[in-house]
């Protein structure tokens, strides 16, 4: 969710993604780039540079998610303390 809402506005690289979404291992963002790039929702294009540029961008489906997961996401970083808590209580008593 997180990576669709930061390519949302603009087309980013991915240092810039990783820092944006914060808390995602280098690893993870790959796999989640690529698993949007094969659902057809972010378009990779590489920059004839040395080295090599990469960008992420959405695509038009990309961009038809990105508002209902814009609020999901502004849904989660609100109650993200309260499901932490949840969290504790519950393993508290198992």
């Amino acid at each position: 969710m997180q990576v669709v809402v930061a390519l949302r506005d603009q087309p980013r690289r991915f240092n810039e993604l990783k820092r944006q979404v914060g808390g995602i291992s280098q690893q993870m963002l790959t796999r989640t780039l690529k698993t949007l790039e094969r659902d057809g929702m972010v378009e990779r294009t590489v920059c004839p540079t040395t080295p090599p540029q990469v960008e992420y961008a959405l695509t038009a489906l990309g961009h038809s998610l990105s508002e209902p997961v814009r609020h999901l996401a502004q849904w989660a970083r609100a109650n993200i303390a309260t499901i932490h808590d949840n969290r504790r209580r519950y393993d508290s008593i198992r």
